[in-house]
């Protein structure tokens, strides 16, 4: 019997019950986005006692298929004002799952101002004041030693590091992985429901569980082995990203001209060979000692698109050291150094900020005065002073519509007040759309067009032509929140867009797993329907089509090298969620 777990955070006790009939069918995103739209008041304060913060599992989450160990966390978020669902890797996710649990939900919020840490085990949760020395600015990396120490090293655990303590609006959700680092619940300030709820960690200890029930285990062994084939044989999947990680990105988004530079004001850099994929693999494999250049966030992941980035001495430095956090701090603020962005992405997993909303803050500060262009130590330091944050730490960690309302600008890249990441939407038609349209803020992750339009993968776009861009956004969201809902990472997408017998391997092994009999449509509809129940609850918390909109200053300042600007009517724009 599959279980679902409240836990009243007012009362401090938790009630393990079954799981309501009318989640029976969902995971991950799907169930944590129809969770939020049935039992989250539209209109409540993010971080007042109505909102309710729920983990969840996805549909293959625990079993042998490869890349299955995603968990969604989802709420309201305290960045957006709207709905927000959280990705991440690590060991959180398998383990619920082998436990039987289908979703952790926690809601209300404690009378008195004490910190709570919160451990599930087989048959019981417990809730118990959190030690004072995970408290007031402990990083999270030392939060995790110190848990681990308590609880034992096996544990799975979730944590809201300094930034969720204080409730800063970038403050994410950090997952101890299988050695003891960390992987986020990056974006929408999920960390600071979290602390609002005055949880500081929870602690998931699957001892004694079970392996996930396969309804048929020989139709599932063969289903993965195709799947896994089909994603070994991507070039991409298979061979890219294991040895360039994400960061490989770079040299072809800065090619491409769509890599934003100095707070969204060009689309090329000079300096792209200091920080891209190609030069980390060279550093990680020249310096030796801890580095890895290709390593898995969660057990039975056969990408491999994570690595170990060291120090000059071999020494650990940051994993998961991903495009985004190094265009966002290397390109858009400006800092050359490899190493210095290392040092500053560590200090955002410590303090538990999103290093996406953060870099881009800090791009927006720069341009604002309140920080030198492409000063990384600068950067180190006020990072640093979030673990109890200064006055500019706090605005910092705020986010970048905050930062530029302070600053007074007029060029700041937000959608719905969440930045936007590392691809131009002037040079790159199709990723504007998701930015515009997506329940999420912008997001590149909710429907990756760079796909069709960069890389050429499961279509062939001109990122500087409107034409078919609608369509393909519309396409890669419904895709992409299916993927969401059944625990597969993102990048599975590579084995399956140009391969039906991939995609085909994914819905046996759902079919499977329970004993259905789905089809691919039917896993199509299930991720219109998660989009459909994510623009409900956003409607009605206040939400209108004037949202899904891209900052002005886009429509205006072209972008160099290719002088674009944003061409796309409001009308165009509201076609992409007309399905």
């Amino acid at each position: 019997m599959h279980k679902f777990i409240r836990i009243d955070m007012t009362s401090l006790k938790a009630d393990i019950g079954k799981v309501p009939e009318k989640y029976v069918g969902l995971g991950g995103r799907a169930l944590t986005s129809n969770f939020v739209n049935y039992e989250v008041k539209p209109t409540c304060h993010p971080l007042g006692k109505n909102n309710k913060l729920i983990f969840a599992p996805g549909l293959l989450s625990g079993t042998n298929a490869p890349n299955s160990g995603r968990l969604s966390v989802g709420a309201k978020s305290p960045l957006t004002g709207g709905i927000k669902e959280c990705n991440t890797g690590g060991s959180s996710s398998q383990m619920l799952a082998k436990m039987g649990i289908k979703a952790v939900i926690i809601e209300g919020m404690p009378k008195d101002n004490q910190f709570y840490v919160i451990k599930i085990g087989l048959n019981e949760v417990s809730i118990d004041k959190a030690p004072a020395e995970i408290l007031g600015g402990c990083g999270n990396y030392e939060a995790i030693r110190l848990l681990g120490k308590k609880y034992g090293e096996h544990v799975g655990i979730a944590i809201a590091g300094p930034a969720g303590e204080y409730r800063l609006p970038s403050a994410n959700i950090s997952f101890k992985d299988p050695e003891g680092n960390i992987r986020s619940a990056g974006r929408g300030g999920l960390g600071a429901v979290m602390g609002s709820k005055k949880v500081k960690a929870i602690i998931i200890d699957e001892t004694g569980a079970d392996k996930v029930p396969i309804a048929k285990p020989e139709a599932f062994s063969a289903a993965s082995k195709v799947f896994a084939k089909a994603l070994m044989d991507h070039p991409v999947a298979g061979q890219g990203l294991a040895a360039y990680g994400t960061d490989v990105l770079v040299n072809i988004i800065n090619e491409a001209g769509g890599l934003p530079a100095n707070n969204f004001t060009s689309g090329r850099i000079k300096h792209n060979d200091n920080i891209s994929g190609e030069t980390m693999n060279a550093t990680i494999t020249e310096r030796g000692g801890d580095g890895k250049v290709s390593h898995g966030c969660h057990r039975g992941c056969i990408i491999r698109c994570s690595q170990w980035y060291a120090d000059k001495q071999g020494k650990y430095i940051t994993s998961g050291f991903e495009y985004e956090t190094i265009w966002g701090l290397g390109a858009d603020a400006g800092i050359e150094s490899l190493d210095d962005i290392a040092y500053i992405d560590r200090a955002m997993d410590d303090m538990g900020v999103d290093s996406i909303e953060v870099a881009v803050a800090v791009a927006v500060a720069m341009e604002g005065g309140l920080i030198p262009w492409g000063d990384g130590k600068a950067v180190l330091q006020l990072v640093k002073d979030m673990a109890k944050p200064t006055p500019l730490a706090r605005i910092i960690a705020g986010g970048a519509g905050i930062v530029g309302q302070l600053c007074g600008l007029y060029r700041v890249p937000v959608v719905k007040n969440q930045a936007i990441p590392a691809y131009d939407p002037r040079a790159i038609k199709g990723i504007g759309l998701t930015y515009a349209t997506t329940p999420m803020g912008a997001d590149h992750t909710a429907g990756y067009c760079i796909s069709g339009n960069i890389l050429k993968i499961g279509a062939n776009l001109d990122p500087l032509d409107k034409k078919g861009q609608i369509e393909y956004s519309r396409a890669m969201q419904i895709g992409t929140a299916a993927v969401d809902s059944t625990g597969m990472c993102l990048f599975v997408y590579f084995g399956i867009a140009d391969n039906p017998g991939g995609y085909q391997a994914l819905v046996d092994m759902i079919n499977a797993q329970y004993g259905i009999n789905l089809t691919s449509k039917d896993v199509d509809a299930l991720g219109a329907s998660v989009l459909k129940a994510e623009r409900d609850f956003n409607k009605k918390a206040g939400f209108t089509n004037a949202h899904d909109r891209l900052p002005e200053f886009m429509e205006y300042e072209a972008i160099a090298p290719h002088n674009v600007v944003w061409d796309f009517s409001p009308e165009e724009i509201d076609e992409v969620m007309n399905f």
